[in-house]
């Protein structure tokens, strides 16, 4: 009977010092998604930050948002550095309200609720996606740049 005990002690164990490695966790782009954690993080990182990025809640919450399309992962380790979740992320475009329209070699795309705007995305031309981005980028910089102290 103790041999039974202490067999069941050693899988307990195991089972909790092995790594969390679910299926993938699929993210669209611009979206976010909750991941818990079955233990408090340490370390946390991300496979191709172009893909996707990470923000920490607390020790055991993560936020992990879909930047650009692919795949690549997202590595927990604890705070003694042993790996408590290896996922997968894959980060892939949202069909819901959206419009592809393919005109000869040109792509364009709209999103479309309740009416149907222009959404320029990466695959598009350059000139039209940077068109499009401009005026998102520049209004962040003032953004940035009025929230520095006066003398920087």
């Amino acid at each position: 009977m103790r041999r039974i005990l202490s067999l069941v002690a050693v899988l307990t164990t195991l089972a909790t010092a092995l790594p969390a490695t679910a299926q993938s966790l699929p993210i669209r782009i611009d979206q976010a998604a909750r991941v818990s954690l079955t233990g408090t993080a340490r370390d946390v990182i991300i496979g191709n930050p172009a893909v996707a990025d990470v923000t920490v809640i607390d020790g055991r919450n993560l936020i992990v948002t879909g930047k650009g399309y692919g795949i690549t992962n997202l590595l927990v380790l604890d705070g003694r550095g042993r790996t408590i979740l290896d996922r997968q992320i894959v980060v892939s475009s949202s069909d819901d309200g959206r419009v592809t329209m393919y005109r000869g070699p040109g792509l364009f795309n709209y999103s479309c609720a309740p009416r149907c705007e222009r959404t320029p995305m990466p695959g598009e031309s350059d000139t039209a996606y940077q068109e499009s981005s401009g005026p998102y980028t520049s209004a962040a910089a003032r953004a940035t740049g009025a929230a520095r102290p006066q003398g920087e």
